[in-house]
């Protein structure tokens, strides 16, 4: 063949099709030659990750799958051109022994690099430079050194980096001792801290970040040690292949702003609450929702909306009062304006369940009205600000985002300019002037900060039931066998 047809030819395949037709060429070239973990993974279609469940590496959102370690895995997946698979595992050992072993392409679950683990693994370029934090419960004075946690209830997460710190800060305080537990996340250290379970305990600052809203009595003492760099954990082998690509592909996001971005999405919701706010939420929690839940569930399943969404819409519209009334004369639950209640056939806004079934209908409403190219979160979030601000303010600020240069149908383009529809120069040329632009932006982000808590609260619950059974199943098999004749034994 022409070289230069045969160049022509490469250039038009995919970048998959590359990989295969250069397993196919070297395996007849060579014979011999195996094909690099790199063409195997293509090969096979899929990219095999372990990791841990979790709110900083992967979980459910209100729409998929989502998390820091997800959004990248799933990237990198997709420029490979394979199908990203996730192994849960809660055993960080298990976990990295895996990889080790080769029983899986790689390990990403908020990893840190330290020297033991580098013996066994090898880590690609960090993504995120986090603190080991040590909690303490706010009804408590707070430590100030390792010296104030001597004779302590300290616990940690198993075979953790923090285990690992902590030991190696026993070489200098032999006093010092903690507790290990396998089956903790680190969202359950900072429930067990702020409950009072525990009197200490170790996470890393990423994590209190995400949750501190959520167990507001669990503060960050200090520091324990230096910065640590979170990254991926690959087998030690001669074959780099696919380690180098993970290698070119983390470089290239953090140079390109990508990764700052995927950081940006995950992070920048989280609103800075007050200590009294937090632990009010708390409170209302645990005491009112499940009032409405039923309700928020039948509406929900009736509009095919989330039913811990329309919670949390209902709780910064009214904090779960069905009496609530602002100034404004929106009342009830969903605090609905009389014009809204008479569109969606509400004739009580004072009664939960109309006021619950009226807020999701026009929640709906407002959401299909949006263009059909619009999907996923930036959907969701923009028609949250048309329930806050108006579809007609709305649209006028989509238009001032294109004007600008910019996307109007990304959430995160039309949110930097809301706040213009309250500048003049921008609003006298809107078609419905004037608007308080930057309080959909701050009614949004608090949506999705009580949407997170809520819906990590209710995945807690469903977890201690199923511990709970579970824990009930062997008690009663246990019971058999005790009560069971010898002669059966």
């Amino acid at each position: 063949m022409d070289v230069s047809k045969a160049q022509g030819f490469i250039r038009a395949l995919s970048y998959t099709s590359i990989c295969l037709a250069l397993i196919a060429v070297s395996l007849l070239l060579v014979g011999s030659k195996p094909p690099t973990t790199l063409e195997r993974v293509i090969a096979l279609g899929e990219l095999r990750v372990v990791s841990r469940n979790g709110p900083t590496t992967y979980y459910q959102g209100p729409h998929g799958q989502t998390g820091l370690e997800y959004l990248m895995l799933q990237q990198f997946a997709n420029e490979l051109g394979v199908k990203l698979v996730i192994e849960d595992e809660e055993n960080l050992q298990t976990m990295l022994a895996k990889v080790q072993e080769g029983q899986t392409h790689l390990a990403a679950a908020g990893l840190t690099i330290t020297d033991s683990r580098q013996k066994k693994v090898k880590f690609n370029e960090p993504y995120l430079t986090i603190t080991q934090q040590v909690l303490y419960n706010s009804r408590t004075p707070a430590p100030e050194s390792i010296e104030d946690l001597i004779g302590e209830d300290i616990l940690v997460i198993a075979d953790s980096s923090h285990a690992e710190r902590l030991q190696e800060l026993q070489q200098k305080h032999p006093e010092l001792t903690w507790r290990e537990e396998t089956s903790v996340e680190m969202i359950d250290l900072l429930e067990m801290v702020h409950s009072g379970q525990v009197d200490y305990a170790v996470v890393d600052s990423n994590a209190y970040e995400l949750n501190r809203h959520v167990f507001p009595r669990a503060r960050a003492a200090f520091a324990l040690g230096e910065p640590q760099e979170l990254a991926w954990a690959f087998p030690q082998s001669q074959d780099e292949s696919l380690y180098r690509a993970a290698q070119d592909y983390m470089k290239r996001i953090k140079a390109d702003g990508t990764l700052a971005g995927i950081e940006e999405r995950l992070y920048e919701h989280i609103n800075e609450v007050t200590t009294g706010g937090a632990l009010l939420f708390s409170y209302r929690l645990e005491k009112r929702l499940p009032q409405w839940e039923e309700a928020l569930k039948a509406a929900a399943e009736e509009f095919d909306l989330d039913w811990q969404l329309l919670a949390a819409i209902s709780y910064q519209e009214s904090h779960w009062n069905p009496e609530a009334r602002s100034y404004t004369g929106v009342r009830g639950l969903m605090m609905l304006t009389m014009a809204a209640a008479k569109d969606m056939e509400i004739s009580n806004r004072l009664d939960p369940a109309q006021s619950i079934y009226g807020g999701a209908k026009y929640f709906h409403s407002l959401y299909h009205r949006l263009p059909e190219r619009i999907q996923g979160e930036d959907r969701t979030w923009l028609a949250l600000a048309a329930y806050n601000v108006g579809m007609g303010h709305l649209e006028d600020a989509r238009k001032i985002t294109q004007a600008l240069g910019h996307n109007p149908d990304r959430w995160e383009d039309v949110r930097e300019h809301l706040p213009l529809l309250a500048k003049r120069g921008y609003y006298k040329y809107t078609r419905y002037g004037y608007a308080r632009g930057w309080e959909p932006v701050t009614y949004v982000r608090n949506i999705r900060n009580f949407y997170s808590i809520i819906a990590w609260n209710n995945q807690q619950e469903q977890r201690r039931m199923a511990e709970t059974q579970k824990q009930e199943e062997q008690h009663r098999i246990s019971h058999r066998a005790l009560n069971m004749p010898l002669s059966v034994l």
